[in-house]
């Protein structure tokens, strides 16, 4: 049966290995090291920010991808030791768990941030946001927002408030609430919010003393939906989306505007993983000048210099030479398009029959690294899950993983995840069909679960390390 047969891993979130650019980080590795200023910089205690001409490239590099109204000054950013990193950083200069009511994640969500905000001490206290057909259901937001500040001046008024752990210091603030999100070609979704619902959730955040952190690691990997226009129009060069902190930034005055502290109500987390290599371990946030100064205020920070000071300085030349933006455009973007293509075309001739369903499927631009598939009436994503890895020898993700711990009013239980960045496209094609074949099978059984398949409860240790 499933030993027999090649493995199909559309599960791992990883870039693939051919895809990874070898000879240019090691060209920029020769580049750094070989000057002695920059190598002796390289390799001693870092600036809290970073390496300042990591700074500058990486503000020009993004200011001419986002084209915000203004250029992006270097002390917007810090640079971090990538996007998971920092989000631990983020949480211990910005919130603590005495005053910060609640982590409010835009669900199906990346599971592997849920222990950073346990870690943070916020365990038993994140609440799911169903993205909705725009991004995010505000509405609904809105009125748990409301419900949980209730809540919380009720144990006030009784004497039960929390403690607060941490002093408070000039540089950093503490907010109410810390709303996480992937606004761009979401993991595991693929959806991308809407440019009325990114400009409301802003205003929603300043009203209600919220901090959107915002996960902006696909941005750069997107592509006409259109494969033939795909052809015709070439390489998109420049963002379809302002991000939430270019919002935030300009939106009625921005985060300097009459009543506002500065630090603003957004930040950009952003990483080189998905577009050099997870192995560098380097990324940047993007905020207010306040707030970026804060980031790198972190006690880790402040003892051991900035994160990833070394591979910055790499980095610094990819960026400053325009090597990474013509990787990204010439050999990235086309690579995902055409595997995307690749899977959708066989998503559509396998599994659309079966009535699967594709969320936004109508949109000009797509991009990322997933595919989110809603599974037909009487199928379960554990069901298939099962059976496609011991008798396909396929690997996908079961919905469930994607739920928040401990929110049982937000499940997923008849979804899957599909990631098309690491198979080749072969492969991609031929894993579709294969899902398709064990998804007719158990449609066509009459007792669904039973007999010879088995429903699997929990997640498997084993393809945990998969999911990135």
């Amino acid at each position: 049966m499933a030993a027999h047969k090649q493995p199909i891993n559309l599960l791992r979130g990883w870039p693939a290995p051919s895809l990874l650019p070898t000879s240019l980080i090691l060209s920029a590795t020769q580049a750094a090291l070989s000057s002695p200023s920059i190598a002796q910089d390289a390799l001693l205690y870092g600036p809290d920010p970073g390496y300042e001409l990591a700074r500058v490239a990486i503000a020009a590099w993004l200011t001419d991808f986002y084209t915000p109204e203004s250029q992006t000054p270097a002390e917007r950013l810090c640079i971090t030791g990538g996007a998971s990193q920092n989000l631990g950083n983020i949480l211990s200069v910005y919130t603590d768990p005495g005053y910060t009511r609640k982590i409010w994640i835009v669900a199906p969500a990346y599971f592997l941030a849920f222990r950073i905000f346990e870690d943070a001490g916020f365990g038993g206290r994140m609440k799911g946001v169903p993205e909705g057909d725009n991004g995010v259901d505000l509405e609904m937001l809105k009125r748990e927002m409301t419900k949980c500040e209730v809540e919380w001046q009720k144990r006030e008024g009784k004497g039960q408030q929390r403690q607060n752990f941490k002093a408070r210091r000039s540089w950093g603030k503490v907010y109410k609430h810390v709303i996480y999100c992937v606004p761009s070609f979401a993991n595991p979704s693929s959806r991308t919010m809407g440019m009325e619902c990114r400009r409301d959730l802003v205003k929603l955040a300043r009203k209600v003393d919220a901090l959107v952190v915002a996960d902006d690691v696909y941005d750069f990997l997107q592509w006409p939906a259109d494969t033939e226009k795909s052809a015709q129009k070439g390489v998109l060069r420049t963002t379809h989306f302002p991000r939430l902190v270019d919002v935030d930034r300009s939106l009625a005055g921005g985060a300097e505007r009459d009543g506002a502290d500065g630090f603003g109500n957004t930040c950009s987390n952003g990483s080189f993983s998905k577009i050099a290599g997870p192995g560098i371990r380097c990324g940047w946030v993007e905020g207010t000048k306040k707030f970026a100064f804060g980031v790198s205020q972190a006690g880790t920070t402040r003892s051991g210099g900035a994160p990833s000071q070394l591979t910055s300085t790499y980095v610094t030349h990819l960026v400053e030479t325009g090597q990474l933006r013509d990787n990204i455009q010439n050999v990235l973007c086309p690579a995902y398009a055409s595997r995307y293509a690749g899977i959708m075309r066989a998503i559509n001739a396998h599994l659309l029959p079966l009535r699967f369903t594709i969320p936004q499927s109508d949109r000009d631009v797509v991009g990322g690294y997933f595919v989110w598939l809603g599974l037909p009436a009487g199928l379960m994503a554990v069901d298939l899950a099962r059976i496609c890895k011991t008798e396909e020898n396929v690997i996908v993700a079961a919905g469930e993983m994607f739920e928040v711990p401990g929110d049982q009013e937000l499940t997923f239980p008849a979804n899957i995840r599909l990631c098309f960045a690491w198979e080749d496209e072969k492969l991609l094609i031929e894993g579709i069909q294969r899902i398709g074949k064990v998804a007719a099978k158990l449609l066509s059984e009459t007792q669904i679960g039973n007999g010879d398949y088995v429903m699997v409860e929990g997640r498997e240790s084993a393809d945990m390390d998969t999911f990135r």
